[in-house]
């Protein structure tokens, strides 16, 4: 090195460190890209292409990699702030947005910062529609919220090179005084429903009384028609089966007074059961009025149609 001029000495150093940089820009231009990665690539300045995962090489000095886009889903966290319903009440709202990156060279020259300007779409378009709603249905229409935000993030979608796969809202805190209200509000209406429910449950318990007594009269009074009905059957039928013994017996009689003999036998069989009749009420004590010719038995016979032969032939 002493035996070496200053002048080469020099040029030996800038040859040297020339020599290092180029290495270090050859070993720089071996890009590998990991899965659900993109690499944005310029040439001289200008964007040249976008390399996926995988081995790529590129042209020192020439070629530079400027923007390394992840290309999975990520969650975004968006800030509380303070919005206000339909009827004046500041309530503070935050939320997540799920996106991903779908084109890479749109999210790295489409926009400075997708993710800034979907945070601040996202709280704008939250505030905007809250403001049309009411407190007491902001609570409800947490999905109707959500729908606008990715409807309003999907139209610049294209433009940012990104898709969102959904907004969640986390939050909706009313100010302390709203709670209070809110609360007093849920008690009264539980208490409301629990009298409502009690009334109903003994409305219909009276009306399951009633019925049931109904339908007890009911079966009683059938019962009792039923009853009436069959003793009035019984007794039709009773009358109906003496009615026929009864005709039987005229038709008997009728049938032995149309022979021979047979008016005497009767006339006969009718002197006797009244002789007996007279039997019987002498030996009470009811007084009897007897006819004048009754000692004259041959005479009252012939009043009668019978003489003491005819009786004698019977």
């Amino acid at each position: 090195m002493e035996n070496i001029p200053e002048g080469d000495l020099f040029n030996l150093i800038v040859w040297g460190i020339f020599f290092l940089i180029l290495i270090s820009k050859f070993i720089q231009s071996i890009c590998l890209v990991p899965t659900k990665k993109a690499y944005i690539v310029e040439r001289f300045g200008k964007y040249s292409k976008t390399l996926g995962p995988g081995f790529h090489a590129l042209i020192p000095f020439v070629d530079q990699v400027v923007f390394k886009q992840d290309l999975k889903e990520e969650t975004i966290d968006v800030p509380p702030q303070e919005c206000f319903s339909k009827d004046e009440v500041k309530v503070e709202v935050d939320g997540v947005i799920y996106i991903s990156v779908t084109d890479p060279a749109k999210a790295s020259y489409g926009i400075s910062d997708y993710r800034f300007g979907a945070i601040q779409l996202a709280q704008t378009t939250t505030r905007s529609v809250i403001g049309t709603i009411e407190l007491d249905r902001t609570f409800e229409e947490r999905d109707l919220i959500s729908s606008k935000v990715v409807e309003v993030l999907d139209k610049v979608g294209d433009i940012w090179g990104i898709r969102v796969h959904r907004y969640e809202i986390k939050n909706i805190s009313p100010p302390e005084t709203v709670k209070d209200a809110m609360e007093k509000q849920v008690n009264a209406e539980r208490e409301r429903r629990a009298i409502l429910a009690k009334s109903e449950g003994e409305k219909q318990s009276r009306i399951n009384m009633s019925e049931g007594k109904k339908m007890e009269l009911i079966n009683l009074s059938e019962g009792e028609m039923q009853k009436r009905v069959n003793v009035a059957e019984g007794k039709a039928a009773e009358i109906i089966a003496i009615a026929e013994a009864t005709a039987n017996s005229i038709e008997k009689v009728a049938s032995v007074i149309s022979k021979e003999g047979g008016d005497e036998a009767i006339k006969f069989q009718m002197a006797e059961k009244y002789l007996s009749k007279l039997n019987h009420l002498a030996n009470g004590d009811t007084r009897v009025i007897l006819p004048a010719n009754l000692i004259d038995f041959d005479g009252w016979l012939k009043s009668v149609g019978l003489s003491l032969d005819s009786r004698q032939k019977i």
